[in-house]
């Protein structure tokens, strides 16, 4: 196995199976750790500078959380992410982001729209710079920054539900298929209508931009 991981800091306060855990689970979610990539216990004690133990308990933990399979004879690897999931979750996200930007304008957030042009304008320098860590993480902040204008708990709580699916994703996304241009473009679209309190105006402008990613998304599986 490839050296991905580092060795990790102790912390005194954490048991050492749930730093373990928390590791691998942010090595999964950042793609570090690659869907069907197969996980060896002794290698991955060795990159972490831990025993074996800890690694087994944090391999059972993640296959608990769907994130890893374990078959037999085959040992444990990185769970894929299947089309199905991904046009799921999508259908769902964009349930949850065209009734946020509903709320926000009912809310009269369109002051705080300005630091949202600034993310985007962030956004824009990471494309230019090709840093791709920096896109995924610049798109996962606007759009959760928007789900926090509606100011609705129950909303936000059920996005973040979806948030370790979209996080595993969004790194293929931006990695095989994106036009960024456009996410940039769709962005401010979004901005622009709940800025005008225009619901109408701010519903299609988000459907539109998560319908661009479903078509990309669609691209990078070949399906039709």
């Amino acid at each position: 196995m490839e050296k991905k991981l580092d060795i990790i800091n102790i912390n005194e306060y954490k048991p050492l199976r749930d730093i373990v855990f928390e590791t691998l689970k942010d090595a999964i979610l950042k793609g570090k750790l690659e869907p069907k990539e197969r996980l060896m216990e002794i290698q991955l004690a060795d990159q972490l500078g831990v025993s074996r133990t800890p690694v087994r308990e944090a391999i059972r933990k993640l296959e608990l959380e769907g994130l890893v399979i374990m078959e037999p004879r085959k040992g444990a690897y990185v769970s894929d992410i299947s089309y199905e999931d991904i046009i799921d979750t999508l259908e769902v996200r964009e349930a949850l982001e065209t009734y946020a930007v509903k709320l926000a304008i009912e809310k009269n957030e369109a002051e705080k729209i300005e630091e949202l042009e600034s993310l985007n304008n962030e956004f824009k320098k990471a494309f230019e710079e090709n840093d791709i860590q920096r896109m995924v993480y610049l798109d996962t902040t606007i759009h959760n920054n928007i789900l926090a204008l509606s100011g609705n708990k129950k909303l936000i709580s059920f996005m973040d539900a979806l948030n370790e699916i979209m996080q595993r994703f969004r790194l293929i996304y931006f990695n095989e298929s994106y036009n960024p241009e456009s996410i940039i473009v769709e962005h401010f679209e979004v901005f622009k209508a709940i800025k005008a309190g225009d619901k109408i105006g701010a519903v299609k402008a988000m459907e539109n931009h998560l319908s661009s990613l479903k078509d990309d998304i669609k691209k990078v599986y070949k399906k039709d």
